[in-house]
C-alpha cells in the first residue's frame, strides 16, 4: 500500500501539470487511431480504382481496420495489468507505426488488407488505455472532467482525418496519408518514451514491493548472489512456463466478464449498435458528397466539420454535465458513495439524439436539400453518439476500476465486430432503400434496442452488475 493518503508517488495525489500532460500524450495516441479509421474515407474511391476493387471490396479493406480494434483489446489489456500502462502503450504504438507504413508500399490487396488488420491491432492501445488511465490519476466525482480532457483531442480525429485526407490526396499519392500519421505517431512516441510515467496503481506498488524486497535481500545476501548474468533469466523455463500462466489467466479475464457479467453485455449491445451506425456513417459520408451533391474530394470533406462540431459539444459539454449530475446524486446519498447507476441520467440525452440526427441525416441527403441541413443532422447523431459513448465508459470506469482495461476491452470487441461489418453492407443498404429509408431502418433499430437500456440500467443495474 501506500505510505499514506497523501503519497506523492500514488497518481491520485500527482499535481495538475503531471496530470494534464500524461492525458494530453495519451489523447494524441488516441487521435492517431480515430483519425487512422476515418483518413481513408477521403480517398476510397482512388485506392480501389488502383488496386482494381468493387465498393464492397474498398469498404472491407477501410473497416478491417476497426476488426483489429475488436481482439488486440484483450492482449493489451491482459499486459497492461501485468506489466502497467507504459510499455503497453509505447509497444503498441510502435506495432501501429511499423504496419500502417507498410500498407501502401506495394499496390497489393493483401498487403494493404494485413496491413491494415495490424495496424489496428496497435492502434487500439489508444482506445483501450486512454480511459484507464485517466481512471489511474483521476477520481470518480472527476470522472466527466477527465474525459472531456483526454477526448477533446482525439474527438476531432474522425472529421480531421477526411479533411486532412482530402487535402493531401489533391497533391500527393495516397500512400502518403499512410506514411504522414505514422510519422506524427512515432513523434507522439518519442514524446511518450521521456515524458509518460506509469501510472497503473497496483504496477507501482508492486514495484514500490520489489524495491524494498530487493534493498532488504542485498543487505543479507553473500556476494557469489550477484554473479549470475541477467540474461540467464531469458533461458529459465519456470520464467517462461509462470508467464505463460499469468499470460492466460488475464487474457481470460475480458472474455469472462463479458459471459459472466450482465451488465457488460447490456453495455456492450448499446455500445455496439451506436458505434457500428457511426462507422458506417463515416465511411459513406464522403461518397455522398462526392457522388450526390457533385462537390470535388476537398470541398466534400470540408462537410466533416459537422462531425468535430458534434464531437467537442459531446466531450466539452458533455464532460461537465457529467461531473454536475454525479455531484448532485451524490449529495442525496447520505453514505456519500453514489453507484455506477449515477451516470445513467447522462446517457438519456444520448439516446434521444441519436434516431433524430440519424433522420435528419437521412431524409435530408435523400431530398438533396441544403448542405446545412445534412450537416446539422449530422452533427446532432454525433453528439448522441459521443454522448452515450462518454457515459458508458464512465460506468465501466466507475465499476471495473483496477480491471478497467479489461473491461473496456470486453465491452467493445462486440463494437468492432459490428464497426467492421456494416460499412461493408452500406453501398447495398443505400442503393436498396436510399438515404432516407435506409437511416430510418437503422434509427427505428437503435429505438428498438438502444431506448430501453437506460432504464433497465437504472432500475436494474444493481442485480446486472
Amino acid at each position: 500500500t501506500w505510505d499514506s493518503s497523501g503519497d506523492h508517488h500514488d497518481p491520485y495525489n500527482w499535481s495538475s501539470m503531471r496530470k494534464v500532460s500524461v492525458a494530453l500524450i495519451v489523447s494524441l495516441g488516441q487521435l492517431v487511431t480515430l483519425m487512422s479509421t476515418s483518413m481513408m474515407a477521403a480517398v476510397l474511391t482512388q485506392i480501389g480504382a488502383d488496386l482494381h476493387l468493387g465498393s464492397t471490396a474498398t469498404q472491407v479493406i477501410f473497416s478491417i481496420f476497426i476488426l483489429g480494434l475488436a481482439f488486440a483489446p484483450f492482449l493489451i489489456a491482459a499486459l497492461s495489468e501485468m506489466y502497467g500502462r507504459r510499455p503497453v502503450w509505447i509497444a503498441s504504438n510502435l506495432f501501429y507505426i511499423l504496419w500502417n507504413a507498410l500498407c501502401p508500399v506495394s499496390p497489393s490487396v493483401g498487403l494493404m488488407t494485413v496491413g491494415r488488420f495490424l495496424a489496428g491491432s496497435g492502434a487500439s492501445a489508444g482506445i483501450t488505455l486512454t480511459g484507464p488511465i485517466l481512471a489511474d490519476m483521476y477520481r470518480p466525482e472527476h470522472r466527466g472532467r477527465s474525459l472531456a480532457l483526454a477526448t477533446f483531442i482525439p474527438y476531432l480525429g474522425p472529421a480531421l482525418g477526411p479533411i486532412i485526407g482530402g487535402v493531401i490526396s489533391q497533391h500527393l499519392p495516397w500512400g502518403w496519408l499512410f506514411w504522414i500519421l505514422s510519422m506524427f505517431d512515432a513523434v507522439i512516441v518519442l514524446v511518450g518514451i521521456v515524458f509518460l510515467p506509469e501510472c497503473y496503481t497496483p504496477s507501482l506498488l508492486r514495484k514500490k514491493a520489489a524495491l524494498h524486497r530487493n534493498r532488504r535481500d542485498a543487505a543479507n545476501a553473500p556476494l557469489s548472489s550477484f554473479s549470475k548474468h541477467p540474461l540467464t533469466l531469458l533461458l529459465d523455463k519456470a520464467f517462461y512456463q509462470d508467464l505463460s500462466a499469468r499470460l492466460g489467466a488475464h487474457l481470460i479475464r475480458p472474455l469472462g466478464l463479458l459471459i459472466y457479467r450482465p451488465v457488460i453485455q447490456v453495455i456492450a449491445l448499446i455500445m455496439a449498435l451506436n458505434f457500428a451506425i457511426y462507422c458506417l456513417l463515416l465511411s459513406t459520408y464522403a461518397t455522398l458528397w462526392i457522388e450526390r451533391y457533385g462537390e470535388s474530394a476537398t470541398i466534400s470533406s470540408l462537410n466533416y466539420i459537422a462531425i468535430a462540431i458534434g464531437t467537442i459539444t459531446a466531450s466539452q459539454a458533455g464532460g461537465h454535465l457529467m461531473d454536475w449530475i454525479y455531484r448532485s446524486l451524490k449529495a442525496r446519498h447520505h453514505d456519500g458513495a453514489p453507484t455506477p447507476e449515477s451516470r445513467v441520467p447522462f446517457l438519456v440525452p444520448g439516446v434521444l439524439l441519436i434516431p433524430v440526427g440519424i433522420l435528419l441525416y437521412g431524409w435530408s441527403a435523400e431530398r438533396r436539400l441544403n448542405w446545412v441541413v445534412v450537416d446539422v443532422g449530422t452533427a446532432i447523431f454525433v453528439t448522441g453518439s459521443f454522448v452515450l459513448s462518454q457515459g458508458m465508459l464512465a460506468y465501466l470506469l466507475d465499476e471495473f476500476t483496477t480491471h478497467a482495461a479489461s473491461a473496456n476491452a470486453a465491452a467493445r470487441m462486440l463494437s468492432n465486430i459490428l464497426g467492421f461489418v456494416f460499412p461493408i453492407f452500406a453501398p447495398d443498404l443505400y442503393a436498396a432503400l436510399g438515404y432516407g429509408w435506409g437511416n430510418s431502418l437503422l434509427g427505428f433499430i437503435f429505438v428498438a434496442v438502444g431506448w430501453p437500456i437506460p432504464l433497465v440500467l437504472w432500475v436494474y443495474g444493481s442485480r446486472l452488475r
